[in-house]
């Protein structure tokens, strides 16, 4: 198996598992994952929230860890990866409105390029304008953004996760499982 070079964007109060679980997940397997955020540093930290569901009409939201970055943004050139993260959380609500993420974004979907996309990370790609005829699951909430710019919105479980080309994406951390399995298979991951 070749090691891919994974690009994921993250940002302050993105989900925690969302974050640390694919960043940890696709290193243990072989590949390199810069974590970068705008207008922050390698070696400069994000708080994350944990979101919850614990009965109420939508999730809870706890403070989570700091994940410390190990890629600054500024010095990215989306062309140098094989792969895009786009975790959940809040983050994807700010982050869709620096221009040079989402020129990041749309490089990946114009250059036909394995994308993870979870929960409100729909969010970043609605903005980029890049679901237009793509089926994408999403945290229920963002069933919205997903249908305004042009995608078909998912409705999945929550554990469940679902490829459209080379598109993977699920409704939240439950899902796990499933979206890092599939997106382990669309960048032709091979575990021995």
């Amino acid at each position: 198996m070749a090691s891919k070079r994974i690009l994921m964007l993250a940002g302050d109060f993105g989900e925690d598992y969302e974050i640390m679980v694919p960043f940890q997940a696709l290193q243990a397997v072989g590949h390199t994952v810069h974590a970068a955020c705008p207008d922050k540093k390698a070696g400069e930290t994000i708080a994350t929230a944990v979101h919850d569901f614990e009965g109420q009409q939508t999730y809870s939201e706890k403070r989570g860890h700091n994940f410390t970055l190990n890629a600054t943004f500024a010095e990215l050139k989306a062309e140098q990866y094989d792969a895009l993260v786009v975790p959940g959380g809040r983050a994807p609500e700010y982050l869709r409105l620096n221009p040079k993420v989402i020129d990041a974004v749309r490089h990946f979907f114009v250059a036909n390029k394995p994308v993870a996309c979870i929960c409100h990370g729909a969010q970043l790609l609605a903005a980029a304008k890049v679901l237009e005829g793509k089926r994408c699951a999403a945290y229920p909430a963002c069933r919205c953004d997903v249908e305004q710019s042009g995608g078909r919105y998912a409705d999945i479980a929550i554990d469940a996760a679902i490829t459209d080309g080379m598109l993977v994406s699920a409704p939240a951390w439950p899902a796990h499982p499933a979206w890092l399995a599939q997106f382990l298979a669309v960048l032709g991951t091979r575990i021995a």
